[in-house]
């Protein structure tokens, strides 16, 4: 239920469409990515099983050394589909009506506005550290291993008094009316939301821009000429004006990056990330 779900089911459909397979999506959730990335890994590389990776598979499973051996050059990146902002997201009767007021909140009491992540150290994790880093803001940090369909049901349930993560994730309880986003930490705005402002267009003063992404990957050594198929598979599904018009509708940005750019891309976020996460630890904020 998932925004990597939803995005492997809509271009499957696509890709089983063009290349006359049945495509079959499977959920192989736990230990915040790694039983999917191990399995995909340790798979035949024939082209016949591939996995969404997002932001964990890329940065936290490596970076925290969860699978021993494992790292992104140890598959074939195929191409990025999709980038996803971190957003702060509230109940609808809640009484924080900007992120300012949020944040205020949490600096007038340290420790009682309770926010909801997607496992301890994960991308949503570090967003909130960052969050309380550069703001002075103390939040009661609450961890749902399930990731957004744990967060869901906290939010509606009165757990937690916010969520860290992607609009796209909520997006069904923000059309319905049971949630709205205070802030996506993004420069740019959602078209999907226009009732949330990216952070840099906020009075917080903020450019912290943190989020995730879908990449298509294939086990290392798949041949050149099946990962260029399904390369252009997956770009035709893409710049289809149904996908494209589906994305906006569930407020993801469309963000390709064919195989040829990808590979660099991932490398050089994974640094990145890894050299801020680093400086973090230095400073006692995260543990590694």
């Amino acid at each position: 239920g998932g925004i990597t779900d939803l995005i492997a089911r809509a271009t499957g459909k696509a890709l089983s469409e063009q290349l006359g397979q049945s495509v079959v999506v499977e959920n192989r959730p736990g230990a915040g990515g790694n039983i999917a990335a191990d399995f995909v890994r340790r798979a035949r590389p024939d082209g016949y099983t591939l996995i969404a990776l997002t932001y964990d598979s890329v940065v936290t499973i490596p970076w925290q050394g969860m699978l021993a051996g494992y790292d992104i050059d140890k598959l074939d990146l195929i191409a990025r589909i999709t980038s996803e902002p971190d957003a702060v997201v509230v109940p609808e009767d809640s009484r924080f009506d900007s992120l300012e007021a949020l944040i205020e909140a949490a600096k007038a009491a340290p420790g009682e506005i309770r926010a909801g992540i997607q496992n301890m150290g994960s991308r949503t994790h570090l967003t909130l550290l960052q969050l309380q880093d550069l703001t002075g803001a103390e939040f009661k940090i609450v961890s749902y291993d399930n990731s957004a369909a744990s967060q869901k049901e906290a939010l509606l349930n009165g757990e937690v008094d916010a969520v860290v993560t992607s609009l796209g994730d909520l997006a069904p309880l923000i059309e319905s009316g049971q949630a709205r986003g205070l802030v996506e930490f993004s420069d740019t705005q959602n078209e999907g939301f226009p009732n949330v402002p990216p952070v840099t267009e906020t009075d917080t003063g903020l450019d912290l821009q943190m989020g995730s992404f879908i990449v298509m990957v294939a086990p290392a050594r798949t041949p050149d000429d099946v990962i260029e198929k399904l390369e252009a598979t997956y770009h035709k599904a893409y710049e289809s004006d149904e996908f494209q018009q589906w994305l906006k509708k569930i407020g993801v940005t469309p963000a390709w990056l064919g195989a040829d750019d990808v590979t660099e891309w991932a490398n050089d976020t994974q640094q990145q990330l890894f050299d801020t996460m680093d400086e973090l630890v230095d400073k006692g904020v995260l543990e590694k």
